[in-house]
């Protein structure tokens, strides 16, 4: 008979384990995929931002300006090839792409505003679209704030 109530219990014992151990692991799972969510929101759009001075090192201003959305062929309305050769060509305040540094991102509703520095120049900001992956000038160092409507 003491056998019996020795093993008595056992099965709620292991049961009870099961519970912490399923809990821990959806605390981690979830700890994990908010970190992750965190890190890699902005992942598409800073990579754009990168793609765009990667392109700008080997002097392809055509395929760069093409990540404005605009080319050579239909040109953007008011902002024209040679008006980005002025802001990103060899004879720009950005030719020298050694002293350029992403220092901050932030991420809005419809975009996300990445911060360069070049060297002791004030940053400068640029805007990419997260629908289109364009690149364009941040109107703004940050978001627009929605504004409560005036009566």
């Amino acid at each position: 008979m003491s056998g019996f109530l020795e093993s008595y219990g056992a099965g709620e014992e292991q049961r009870s384990r099961w519970i912490k151990r399923t809990v821990l692991a959806a605390l981690i799972l979830a700890a994990l995929g908010t970190t992750a969510y965190f890190l890699l929101r902005n992942y598409r759009e800073v990579r754009q931002a990168k793609r765009f001075f990667e392109l700008l090192d080997r002097r392809d201003y055509a395929g760069a300006y093409a990540l404005w959305g605009c080319t050579e062929e239909s040109p953007c309305k008011h902002y024209t090839l040679e008006k980005f050769m002025e802001d990103w060509g060899p004879q720009s305040a950005h030719a020298n792409t050694a002293e350029r540094k992403i220092t901050k991102t932030r991420g809005c509703k419809d975009g996300v505003i990445v911060e360069v520095q070049f060297g002791s120049n004030p940053p400068d900001y640029l805007w990419v679209d997260r629908q289109t992956r364009n690149l364009g000038f941040a109107p703004w160092p940050v978001c627009n704030p929605v504004l409560p409507k005036q009566p």
